[in-house]
């Protein structure tokens, strides 16, 4: 398969007018293969564990995003998403690994990484509303990136402002009335 060319997006400050942030994408075509080489490293790991799952792929937000469905999976999610998070990262390299290039694939395994956004989104939502009516900040508690990444989107579609504070893995979301 063609490796197709990453396409460079610029944001651009609306203010200054000066180049802030260039940050390639990936083509669809791109992530596809992605996806697929992915779906081939999971299934492979899936059959030397013995485990039952089938292996959905698809493309959203420019990367690729792979779910494992089906059979008894929790134990792959662990604690907190840990074995979760675990297991994504080795599926991006073994990508890597492939193509050349670094992945940003997403990965869920037994929906937990769907219920977490809707909790996530819910408590957006919540300390937003709470943030406006006491007019001071609200600090989160200490959250993975994929984790803040969901409370940032919430809070900006909301009008809001959020930043993350501290280092990992202790690093946490603020989030600022308007």
């Amino acid at each position: 398969m063609a490796k197709a060319k990453a396409e460079v997006v610029e944001k651009t400050a609306e203010a200054t007018g000066e180049n802030v942030e260039t940050k390639p994408v990936k083509g669809v075509a791109k992530l596809e293969e992605e996806g697929d080489i992915a779906a081939d490293y999971l299934e492979a790991l899936l059959d030397i564990a013995d485990l039952d799952g089938d292996i959905d792929i698809d493309v959203e937000n420019d990367r690729a995003s792979l779910a494992i469905v089906g059979g008894k999976l929790n134990h792959l999610v662990g604690r907190d998403g840990e074995v979760l998070d675990a297991i994504q990262e080795l599926t991006r390299l073994a990508v890597q690994t492939a193509t050349g290039d670094r992945s940003r694939l997403m990965l869920d395994i037994d929906n937990f990484r769907a219920n977490r956004r809707k909790e996530l989104t819910k408590l957006a939502n919540e300390m937003a509303e709470e943030a406006k009516s006491t007019g001071g900040s609200i600090k989160l508690a200490p959250m993975n990136a994929f984790e803040r990444k969901i409370i940032h989107d919430t809070i900006q579609e909301l009008g809001l402002s959020s930043e993350s504070d501290g280092e990992d893995p202790n690093r946490y979301v603020v989030i600022y009335p308007a």
